[in-house]
């Protein structure tokens, strides 16, 4: 029988177990063992039954349990510390608070606020509000800033049936499950305003429609996280579905999320902050770029007259001192990656009478026009937007800035891609989330807790040196007892998987053993779009079978992963992948476990002896999963792409070669690589792992563990990368924004309208270069010497304060290209002319030998405008410029 009407009972704790409720609440326990111990010390049997989820515990232990606990005066100590500890957590000076203004005279104070917005955040497997990577990042970095201190405030949607659950057909076949996620079931407390009422957001849509939104707030240590929930019953059924599914429905579907998360997310702050007293938000970064439309919000509280609420700037001013205090961060190396819309489907609902009336549609469209050679006009790119209104954008590795920049260089015509504002910030992982407990307690042993803690969650290289004081002995007894923990593990869940596949118990037998505690494992898991190439190692399955079935050097092989419920071509690899692991000949030796998500990741990271990541080079942005493998003492054997490609050393691991020259023909680039795998694999990887000294170990894959732990362990937290984004990035915008006031905006917004106007007049003259100390009509010249430039520039109607004449120098190619190029301004000598010429002079030293260039550019100028790129403008020399113009020095 169903019932009519569900609601949640919520449990009353006696009076001595209420910091529970507080303790459980916070979701620092979900990265705190001690916090996570005293909850599973409740009920151990209960904590298993809940996946270790405190709020679902508190609610399913019986009232006896709990009187029982109340007079448990040990219990209580503990629950007393428990609480003491997290309010010290909570209040106490940490690592922002202790370096806001004090990198030196010129270093600017850190921001009062940071608003961070993501359409996804991976916090905790009891908050399932994540599809893969995206949402995993973004929740490691709200957990690292509250772990420094950092003022964040996240911003997300709350999806009343998740992402979704995978379970697989009797034939390998990948099926969808959503089930249905109550927010009081969850660890989340409704924001509500003085009266009580639940907070709420509102959005115009098209006909006069209305999209209204609570506001549910998880804690995140000292970071809130405000997730937008449109199933309330003042919208109708359309509308309360916008947030029910990550990632899901048709384009429309997904612009209607897109801009809840956006603009009602900035709406949501504004509630938040004035609710609660916290300090507005003087920095806005969008994770990618599902929340761009956040910049148009902003830009309608500064555009509007006051007489509509706001500060009477108007579009342009408003859109510079939004762009100030805007950081955007790409994730994806292809345009396919890149959420685009039809215009006109845009047009409708920013048109007058819908949402942002203060905002000019055709404003709007402009931001997102793919205004480049191969752009298509009729799509609104997110991504560009994302761009177009944020002054500091990055990438999430080397290699992906670069990708980045070379990707979106149409959007700053005429420079170099090495010179567009693209910067980068390698991803990190939040250790204390995935480093297993055993990890983290062998650690303490030799540093003590508090050194370990603060080596996780700050780095210091200092304390992750200490990993070489570990003896072979102990390294190798934790390796051997993580992948005992995961053999165990694997079977449970596969035993699960075929009793969900329809296999009866008298089948299986045979899961008994599969896999075995001394043999070589390696892990790979994650998303399945066609890049990943999840099936890479399926390409020579004779080979691979002799692989997991060596005599005396086996392994074997863990597979987790999900693809997108629309992307039946990621489906097939998944049932190609679970066929052959189907196989009796090598089911012991290989595995597929369905429904890949935190719980199990936890798990497969510490498990694995190796990670494997095979991605086409270099469409993996960053890859974090190697990161928390490598946390745990596994070693890395990947593709040089995203961070390995950064920080790959032999001491740690091994690169996959790549088949670069083969590109064009997908299918032999494939074959070559997969070649090159199995012959790491064999010939090297499973080698170190069997080769035993005198002692019984294997020292040296011993060595390359410690390795791992003492060099890669500082690299890959996520507080590094955070402490990185608020000095690089979160600090110049914040300053940026001080800046920026209404004055100011407006004046910035006024010379860029006026040099965008002129800029056509702007042009480079003639150039002259002359060395005192080569032979008239030389193409050489000495060592050390320099050349004295002069250059007419034609400058039109703007004046020599509103650009810069630089002389751009290096080495030439074979195509005469300028590489490893540096730029020197050169200074007005004399001027303006008849004809509106300036004459501009500077010397340029001859400081390295071989071939050598230099070319000319005017670029506009500006203090409020951090680089010369900002406006994509530049003047270059033609091929009538003076014969010296770009001259080789050989």
């Amino acid at each position: 029988m169903k019932a009519i009407r569900r609601f949640t009972v919520r449990p009353v704790l006696p009076e001595p177990l209420g910091p529970l409720s507080e303790l459980a609440r916070n979701l620092r326990w979900s990265w705190h063992t001690e916090t996570r111990e005293l909850f599973q010390t409740v009920d151990p049997e209960g904590w298993q039954a809940v996946g270790g989820d405190p709020v679902r515990l508190l609610g399913n232990v019986s009232a006896t349990r709990m009187a029982e606990l109340a007079k448990d005066r040990r219990f209580l100590r503990r629950v007393a510390a428990a609480a003491d500890d997290l309010d010290d957590y909570l209040h106490g000076r940490r690592w922002y608070q202790a370096n806001s203004g004090h990198g030196g005279p010129d270093a600017p104070e850190f921001p009062t606020a940071i608003a961070y917005f993501s359409p996804e955040f991976g916090v905790t497997a009891a908050l399932p509000q994540y599809s893969g990577g995206l949402g995993i990042l973004a929740g490691d970095h709200l957990k690292a800033a509250s772990d420094l201190g950092v003022p964040l405030i996240g911003v997300g949607l709350l999806y009343r049936h998740g992402y979704f659950r995978q379970s697989l057909s009797r034939d390998g076949w990948q099926q969808e499950h959503y089930p249905v996620l109550d927010p009081n079931e969850l660890p989340v407390s409704l924001l509500r305003e003085a009266d009580g009422a639940p907070a709420r957001v509102s959005l115009a849509l098209p006909g006069g429609r209305s999209l209204h939104a609570h506001i549910w707030v998880a804690q995140v240590g000292r970071v809130p996280l405000l997730m937008l929930d449109s199933d309330v019953e003042e919208n109708g059924p359309g509308a309360r579905d916008v947030t029910d599914r990550l990632y899901g429905g048709g384009s429309e579907h997904r612009l209607l999320q897109e801009m809840l998360l956006g603009i009602g997310g900035v709406r949501a702050v504004r509630a938040y902050c004035r609710l609660t007293g916290r300090p507005a938000p003087e920095v806005f970064h969008t994770n990618e770029g599902h929340a761009g439309f956040l910049g148009l919000e902003r830009i309608r509280e500064l555009a509007e007259p006051p007489e509509h609420g706001g500060s009477g700037l108007g579009f342009d001013a408003a859109l510079e001192a939004v762009r100030a205090g805007t950081v955007f961060t790409t994730h994806t190396p292809v345009p396919a990656g890149i959420d685009r819309f039809d215009r006109e489907l845009v047009a409708r609902h920013f048109a007058e009478g819908a949402e942002l009336p203060g905002v000019p549609v055709d404003k709007v469209l402009q931001l997102g026009m793919e205004s480049y050679p191969g752009g298509e006009p009729g799509l609104f790119n997110m991504a560009v937007m994302g761009l177009r209104l944020a002054q500091r954008a990055n990438g999430v590795s080397k290699l992906h800035g670069a990708v980045s920049r070379s990707m979106f260089s149409g959007l700053w015509p005429g420079f170099d891609a090495a010179e567009v504002p693209i910067t980068s910030v390698t991803n990190g992982v939040h250790a204390p989330t995935w480093v297993a407990p055993e990890v983290f307690r062998l650690g303490a042993r030799q540093i003590g807790t508090g050194r370990a803690e603060d080596a996780l969650s700050v780095g210091g290289s200092k304390r992750w040196d200490s990993v070489a004081n570990i003896s072979d002995a102990d390294i190798w007894e934790l390796r051997r007892s993580l992948r005992e923990q995961l053999v165990h593990e694997v079977r449970d869940r596969l035993r699960a998987s075929w009793r969900q596949r329809g296999a009866g118990a008298a089948e299986l037998g045979w899961i008994d053993g599969v896999l075995d505690p001394g043999v070589l494992t390696i892990g790979f898991a994650r998303r399945v779009p066609s890049y990943k190439r999840l099936t890479l190692m399926l390409r020579d399955r004779e080979r691979l079978t002799e692989l997991l079935l060596h005599p005396t050097q086996p392994i074997q092989i863990v597979v987790a992963g999900k693809a997108h419920p629309a992307d039946d071509g990621g489906k097939r690899l998944v049932r190609e992948l679970v066929r052959f692991a189907d196989d009796p000949r090598v089911r012991h030796r290989i595995v597929f476990l369905p429904d890949y998500g935190m719980a199990m990741a936890k798990k497969l990271y510490p498990g694995c002896d190796v990670w494997l990541n095979n991605p086409l080079r270099p469409l993996e942005a960053c890859g974090t999963s190697g990161m928390k493998a490598a946390l745990n003492g596994a070693l890395n054997l990947s593709v040089l792409d995203g961070w390995w490609d950064e920080w790959y050393e032999p001491d740690f691991g091994w690169a996959i070669p790549t088949a670069d020259g083969a590109s064009t023909d997908e299918d032999r680039r494939d074959e070559l690589e997969a070649a090159a795998l199995y012959s790491l694999i064999e010939d090297r990887v499973a080698p170190r792992f069997y080769d035993r000294g005198t002692g019984g170990l294997p020292d040296r894959w011993i060595e390359m563990v410690r390795r791992t732990l003492t060099t890669l362990g500082p690299k890959v937290l996520a507080g590094r990368m955070v402490r990185e984004y608020v000095e690089r990035l979160y600090a110049p915008a914040a300053q940026a924004h001080r800046s920026l006031d209404a004055t100011s905006a407006q004046e910035l917004a006024a010379w860029k309208a006026r040099v965008r106007g002129a800029w056509r007049q702007v042009a480079v003259g003639h150039v002259e270069a002359v060395d005192q100390d080569a032979a008239a009509g030389s193409a050489t010249a000495g060592l050390g010497s320099t050349l004295t430039l002069r250059v007419q520039a034609a400058l039109g109607e703007l004046q020599p304060e509103d650009v810069e004449v630089q002389v751009v120098a290096g080495r030439v190619d074979s195509d005469d290209a300028i590489r490893d190029a540096q730029s020197f301004p050169l200074k007005p000598a004399s001027g303006p002319d008849m004809e509106g010429r300036w004459v501009y002079e500077g010397p340029l030293a001859l400081d390295r030998t071989g071939p050598f260039g230099y070319t000319v550019r005017i670029l506009p100028a500006h203090r409020l405008i951090p680089a010369g790129a900002d406006l994509g403008l530049v003047a270059v020399p033609t091929e009538t410029t003076g014969e010296d113009a770009g001259v080789l020095m050989r």
